[in-house]
């Protein structure tokens, strides 16, 4: 239960709704012991009065004397049916202010995780898997709900109900109440002992499901690998298997769920038995009615819901424990990149690299070892290297995805951290290695990164990434929906389509991340030359594997294992004759093999 006190602040904010709930509940219990009455008033009518009918036989006044007996049972069934409605109303009510506030509840955390996500470093979805994050904003909402919804309104009802009732019946024999809920106690002990078991089980339940929806997510993410290496039929045994432990699981919550049921139903035939042995006894002395009897044995039928519910609710709220538990780990975590709180600031575009050493915290892989350069505003810095050399990390640190190890990087002569982050991130435009389109039509990809552009704006970013006649061929150009991550174009394609949406964005700084690797060296050309004229007064930072790429920028890193091993112009670094003339013969030597 620690667990979901975290949802007290959201029972807080509807506590008048959950008030007016309550009242609800209250009266509609009170037209709910009311019937009781009137059919123990109507048992001691008819059996008060049947013996004066029988002494109307063969009298005149015989028929108008049963009619007025009739008139006034039929009185009561009328009371007792105008109660039923009364209550029934405010049920409806009930339902209408205590399952709606469940509903603005889930609306509000399903909310507030989401956005917390969108806080959360970097580093935090490389440690977790998307299939888990997905699981609890909606199952693990959804189990959350049901607590919030018909655990706390059927907690109310049998609270009010028994409150009611147990007054009533007291009032009415103390004796003959005692023995009626003898056998309650014997169901709280048997709740408690389940219980613990049912919330263990809960967990393991929740566990499986994370454990199934990210192999769902990585299979459907991976079809094509999937496809290409026959691997269905391994699939199809692993998923089974999966969900076979969800099942075993399952199962054995519900084979102990239903538990709670026989055992409600058999205490309460043993509270009629009760109720009617003790009953005649207290009627044979005077003590009470045999209408009092029939009060009685319809107060236990009213209580038998709820305490059949009881298991229930329980089931539920262990269940929802476990996911709020599940929920609060999220929930809890802390970035680890936070904004200062500075107002927003434009950056104009000087990077410096300050003896910057960096260390992947999920990995313990040191990426980065004494890093300096430095980047006026306005140039063209190229970054050259080897596959692990560091040169993806410089860009992670560039757009503050992490914070250094040690040193500093400085944005326009001021530490990177005391930076305004969404200012800062505005500020750049990323075009990364690993290339991600949204489901959406291409036009709507090219202007993610803007509030509102215009159809021209998109169509001249599209044709200095060398993209407009590709879209020009697609049956609805730039109306044509890309398919889940971009799955319905190339690689080369959405590559351009990527560069267009950092194009597009008129950044202060261009950063492209290897991102023309996956076109021909005529694309390339192309792009480059628009790029040339686009870049012209704006820094600029591309990482690449190609010589070809890079030998026009103003300033060359040549990295080797998170060093820079040479820096330099193109003509500075080939006179040199280190490792950068190395990997400029030897793609000379590869495309003249083309």
């Amino acid at each position: 239960m620690n667990s979901l006190a975290y949802l007290n602040k959201y029972l807080h904010k509807y506590r008048f709704r959950l008030i007016l709930g309550t009242i609800f509940v209250t009266v509609s219990n009170f037209f709910g012991v009311i019937p009781a009455q009137l059919i123990r008033m109507a048992f001691d009518l008819v059996s008060e009065n049947i013996g004066i009918m029988r002494l109307y036989n063969g009298f005149d006044l015989q028929p108008s004397a049963y009619s007025v007996f009739g008139s006034i049972v039929l009185l009561f069934g009328a009371l007792v049916l105008l109660m039923a409605i009364l209550r029934g109303i405010f049920l409806f009510f009930m339902r209408q202010t205590i399952i709606v506030v469940s509903r603005l509840i889930e609306y509000d955390l399903k909310n507030e995780i989401y956005t917390h996500y969108q806080n959360l470093s970097l580093a935090f979805y490389r440690r977790n898997n998307t299939g888990d994050l997905m699981n609890r904003i909606t199952e693990d909402v959804s189990r959350v709900r049901m607590y919030l919804g018909p655990a706390i309104m059927y907690s109310i009802n049998t609270v009010a109900l028994f409150l009611l009732v147990i007054v009533t019946m007291l009032s009415i024999n103390v004796k003959l109440t005692l023995f009626t809920i003898l056998p309650l106690p014997v169901l709280a002990v048997v709740i408690y002992l389940v219980n613990s078991r049912i919330h263990r089980k809960s967990e393991q339940i929740q566990e499986q499901l994370s454990t199934i929806s990210t192999f769902v997510q990585e299979t459907f993410a991976g079809i094509r690998i999937m496809k290409a290496y026959v691997r269905e039929k391994q699939t199809r045994e692993d998923f089974r298997r999966e969900s076979e432990e969800y099942m075993n699981r399952s199962v054995s919550l519900a084979k102990l769920q239903a538990f709670f049921f026989p055992a409600i139903l058999l205490l309460v035939g043993i509270s009629i038995l009760l109720t009617v042995y003790v009953g005649g006894i207290e009627v044979s002395r005077g003590r009470v009615t045999t209408g009092n009897i029939a009060e009685f044995i319809v107060y236990i039928g009213q209580l038998t819901f709820p305490m059949m519910a009881l298991g229930w609710v329980s089931s539920i709220v262990q269940r929802a424990a476990a996911s709020q538990k599940r929920i609060n780990e999220f929930l809890h975590t802390k970035p680890e990149i936070v904004s200062p709180q500075v107002p927003p600031t434009p950056v104009e575009g000087s990077i410096e690299f300050r003896n910057v050493s960096f260390t992947y915290p999920d990995t313990g892989i040191r990426a980065l070892d004494n890093v300096s350069f430095k980047v006026n505003k306005g140039d063209f810095l190229a970054i050259i290297g080897h596959t692990g050399s560091g040169k993806s990390t410089i860009v992670n640190l560039l757009g503050r995805m992490y914070d250094v190890t040690s040193g500093s990087v400085l944005i326009d002569g001021r530490d990177i951290r005391e930076h305004n982050l969404t200012s800062l991130r505005d500020s750049f435009a990323f075009v990364p290695q690993d290339v991600f389109l949204f489901s959406d039509t291409i036009k709507n990809n090219i202007g993610f990164g803007l509030d509102h552009f215009t159809d021209e704006a998109v169509e001249e970013a599209a044709r200095n990434a060398a993209i407009y006649d590709n879209i020009q061929h697609f049956p609805e150009k730039f109306e044509t929906r890309t398919g889940e991550r971009g799955i319905t174009m190339s690689g080369g394609q959405k590559q351009r389509t990527s560069i267009a949406r950092a194009i597009i964005k008129d950044p202060a700084v261009l950063v492209f991340d290897d991102s023309l690797s996956a076109v021909d060296t005529k694309t390339e050309e192309e792009i480059l030359r628009n790029l040339g004229r686009i870049m012209r007064g704006r820094t600029s930072v591309i990482i690449s594997h190609r010589v070809s790429t890079v030998k026009n920028a103003d300033h060359i890193l040549v990295m080797e294992q998170g060093r820079i091993a040479e820096s330099g112009t193109h003509e500075q670094l080939l006179a040199r004759g280190g490792l950068y003339k190395q990997l400029f013969e030897k793609q000379l030597l590869e495309e003249e093999r083309l």
